[in-house]
């Protein structure tokens, strides 16, 4: 069983609307999903993806009222976005500066060009130059021109405590390979790769003993998810952690796709999702993200929880 790379990340927001005239006015993702948190219905789950709402593609937010994330250890602790060429990363330096958001220059990481930048609540990003490899599905209401625009995600940085339990995990457990190690911002990084590799299916993690540990809340991360093909593979990974013993969630149908979740050795929660049925099962291709959408076992409570949200456009 080889996982394919990263399905989606899910990070928390404490300002929805902000937060939707961040990730779509300004970095011109497509919102694919106007939903909610199926484990409490109370708060928005927004995702936001390419013109095809691609698995791989898929930035989440939870609309949690929580206090800002106190950074640390045992955290998922920056988010690459990949695009394409350093001309790309030129105009998205001088839109991102004429916006008012702080940023460095363009700086070369790993082999790769990259620009570090935050959110207006602290959400940790990184736009990475992916050199063009594989498929881009631009969105064509996109404020941002086609070739500039953000093609998906990865790679994902964690930042742990302890480096070999973690890595036990993704190696042993996970099948992910070593690839490389590198030094940037002060730190070793050590490379993880699945699938065919590339930024696209990469975690990068640093050891951090020193740091205390993260506390979860707006401007973090919630959780990652990697991506199986298929039901079948999805089957064997909850058959896979069960006889590892390793404590997971069980299967879980999100309608839009299947979950399992499971925390690794320090404590960071992850998810195998599979690529499919997608987001287009309940709303046309064309219109996603314009209503709000909500899974068959929700509808007959649509009225009560639509009366519990706040309008956010």
């Amino acid at each position: 069983m080889q996982l394919g790379g990263i399905h989606h990340l899910t990070a928390i927001s404490a300002k929805p609307r902000e937060n939707l005239a961040f990730y779509t006015g300004l970095l011109g993702m497509r919102l694919v999903k106007k939903t909610v948190n199926q484990d409490d219905v109370s708060a928005y789950h927004l995702f936001y993806a390419d013109g095809k709402a691609r698995p791989g593609t898929d930035l989440t937010f939870f609309d949690f009222p929580a206090a800002p994330e106190r950074r640390g250890t045992n955290a998922i602790s920056r988010t690459g976005l990949r695009v394409n060429g350093g001309k790309t990363l030129g105009y998205w330096r001088d839109r991102l500066r004429e916006a008012g958001v702080a940023i460095s220059d363009v700086v070369e990481v790993d082999g790769r060009l990259t620009l570090p930048f935050e959110d207006g609540e602290g959400q940790r990003l990184v736009l990475i130059d992916d050199g063009g490899r594989g498929t881009a599905s631009p969105w064509e209401r996109s404020p941002v021109p086609p070739e500039h625009q953000i093609r998906g995600l990865g790679p994902i940085v964690l930042t742990v405590q302890e480096l070999s339990r973690t890595a036990f995990v993704l190696t042993d457990v996970m099948n992910m390979r070593r690839a490389r190690e590198y030094a940037a911002h002060g730190a070793q990084i050590h490379v993880f790769e699945m699938g065919e590799g590339g930024p696209a299916a990469e975690l990068h993690v640093i050891e951090d003993r020193n740091s205390p540990v993260a506390r979860q809340g707006a401007g973090g991360v919630h959780h990652v998810a990697f991506r199986t093909p298929d039901e079948t593979q999805y089957h064997a990974w909850t058959q896979h952690l069960n006889e590892l013993r390793v404590p997971n969630s069980g299967e879980i149908d999100r309608f839009y796709f299947r979950s399992l979740y499971f925390r690794e050795p320090n404590g960071i929660l992850f998810e195998i999702a599979t690529d499919g049925p997608g987001f287009a099962t309940d709303e046309p291709m064309e219109s996603l993200g314009e209503k709000l959408a909500l899974p068959p076992f929700l509808e007959p409570c649509r009225a009560a929880i639509e009366a519990g949200l706040k309008p956010i456009e």
